[in-house]
């Protein structure tokens, strides 16, 4: 079959179309003079919006929160300034496998070949830096020429599709206005196909230790989410009747509600059900999992020696390798070539919370306060969190349909802020709850505004206890670094949007909570909740000094008294 005819197109309109053809609706960034054509082209012939932020560093969270819940992400920058604003949060989503396009318009490419000295460079003839510094954080990295413009976009665009990692583009200023030839096909995503002999010969090793062991279970990381196998991973367990355990960031990837759903596994700071059911399994099946010390219990995780890793393209059983196998097949060949079994014995159910009784006059503290929000919570609720005693949510039982997004591996502070505009960005017909402390707020508070320009209605839970509380447990309770400025934070979306229809609430005792939690959700409802600066949910205490003794070791000052916050 002859292949269709190339046709001309602008550099910056093929580019459009392609990130069109990948999904991506919304371009989030900030306009820079090296990017303002590539803006043009947008408003005059594209069918993606923009999404305008109030700094480069916020666009790159917002295009992560958009692509967890859209697929794929892109923010637009200008050279070197705004890249390197970005390049914090591009960082995240590599480390969060989350696969995004930041596309920097750059210098001319004129200047680039004349040796011409531009503004937003080192004025020291160099053109490559900021592709070097890319290059530590992104799967794939290109300067656009008319050369070879038609072939870098689409191999960027689908390294970051098959990774599920970052890439970084840049476009010379000067010729997103050129003609090329470009391809009249669209720009198909999909996984490549597994090598067939490998393939059937990796599923025939899965299938066969699961069947033959007594009590074989399954331990998921994000890579289920990033690769979409969430549902086959269900099917498997329940095939088998296997336990089934999350990382904490893969948490809500596996339905809480799921009959096989035995809890976050965390090392020894696991509930004992959980702990028991993937250490003590002769056939533990990982998912992507990647081990660091907020999801092993500080290097408490003590997994099978014998574990089967499953990662996107790749799949290790004992001493062999199955290179080119894709997550998705090897599961669907396992799901297919595994026993139905029926007489596996039932998991230890999982208990509740012990409810805390609440005086409603009295002082709001973490408990009452966390009690509520499980409560609060919705089926198809969508949840962002920060670092800090939001992490408290890692303890609630999710109903279904729930999507949980934070910077767990990243835990880079303020990232929830302005992942929450690409969340809302990306799937407004949800319910959006932010789950944020002052200090990580603070960070990234600008951005609320460009939330409330957009007209986007979340519920913004905001904890006002004087600072960064989580890193109280680690050194310096009362020491004035951990302090920062005191701030009327329900007064803000008045301030930020005069014109707002917001409902801001302040809580001081549980009474105030269960009243803000009463108002409807149609328009945006922002919480903000005063507590005591030493009051902090036992479990994150507790991880923030056991970090302590991790980063400071024997000698360090965490050992002196009343340096710490410590659990209740």
């Amino acid at each position: 079959m002859s292949r269709s005819e190339p046709q001309r197109m602008t550099i910056g309109e093929f580019l459009l179309r392609r990130l069109a053809e990948a999904g991506i609706g919304h371009l989030f960034g900030v306009p820079g003079d090296y990017n303002l054509e590539l803006l043009q082209q947008l408003e005059d012939h594209s069918t993606m919006e923009w999404v305008g932020n109030c700094g480069e560093l916020n666009a790159s969270y917002a295009a992560d929160g958009y692509a967890r819940l859209n697929g794929m992400g892109a923010l637009l920058v200008t050279n070197a300034v705004g890249a390197m604003s970005a390049i914090n949060g591009v960082a995240g989503c590599y480390a969060e496998h989350v696969p995004v396009v930041c596309i920097c318009g750059s210098i001319p490419l004129r200047s680039i070949e004349r040796g011409l000295g531009m503004h937003h460079t080192m004025a020291d003839g160099t053109w490559d830096r900021f592709l070097g510094a890319f290059a530590q954080v992104t799967a794939a990295q290109a300067r656009l020429t008319p050369r070879n413009a038609a072939l870098e976009i689409d191999r960027l665009i689908r390294i970051a599709w098959w990774e599920k990692l970052p890439v970084y583009l840049e476009l010379p200023s000067d010729i997103a206005y050129l003609d090329i030839e470009v391809p009249t096909e669209p720009l198909v995503l999909a996984q490549p196909s597994s090598d067939p002999e490998r393939l059937v010969s990796c599923i025939a090793a899965v299938a066969g230790h699961l069947s033959a062991a007594k009590s074989p279970a399954i331990l998921v990381d994000l890579d289920a989410d990033r690769f979409g196998v969430a549902a086959q991973i269900m099917e498997l367990a329940a095939k088998m009747q296997l336990p089934v355990a999350v990382s904490s960031t893969a948490k809500a990837v596996i339905d809480e509600t799921f009959p096989y759903y035995v809890g976050v596994y965390n090392g020894k700071a696991s509930a004992q059900h959980t702990l028991d059911a993937m250490e003590t399994s002769d056939c533990l099946l990982c998912i992507g999992y990647r081990p660091i010390e907020v999801t092993t219990g500080d290097f408490t995780a003590s997994l099978p020696d014998d574990t089967i890793h499953l990662r996107g393209h790749s799949v290790d059983v004992g001493n062999d390798n199955y290179q080119a196998v894709t997550l998705e097949e090897v599961l669907r060949g396992v799901i297919v070539a595994v026993p139905h079994v029926t007489d596996r014995a039932t998991n230890q159910p999982r208990e509740s919370a012990p409810r805390v009784h609440t005086d409603g006059a009295a002082e709001l503290t973490q408990a009452a306060y966390w009690q509520a929000i499980q409560d609060y919570i919705q089926p198809g609720d969508v949840l962002l969190i920060d670092n800090g005693t939001s992490y408290a949510l890692f303890g609630l039982q999710l109903p279904p349909g729930c999507t949980f997004v934070g910077s767990v591996n990243w835990g880079s502070i303020g990232y929830s802020v302005a992942a929450l505009l690409g969340t809302l960005t990306a799937a407004p017909d949800r319910r959006h709850l932010l789950f944020v402390g002052d200090g990580s707020f603070q960070q990234t508070a600008q951005e609320l505004s460009t939330i409330l320009r957009y007209d986007h209605k979340p519920v913004i839970f905001l904890i006002n206890n004087g600072g960064y509380t989580i890193e109280r447990g680690y050194l310096g309770k009362t020491e004035s670094y951990n302090d920062i400025a005191t701030w009327a934070y329900a007064e803000l979306p008045k301030v930020l949007r005069p014109d707002t229809t917001a409902r801001s609430f302040v809580a001081k005792t549980p009474a105030d909570l269960h009243n803000a939690l009463s108002a409807p959700n149609d328009k945006l409802i922002f919480v903000e909740s005063i507590m005591d600066p030493f009051d902090s949910p036992a479990p994150v205490t507790a991880s923030s000094n056991r970090g302590a003794e991790l980063d400071y070791g024997p000698r360090g000052p965490h050992h002196h008294r009343g340096t710490q916050l410590r659990p209740a």
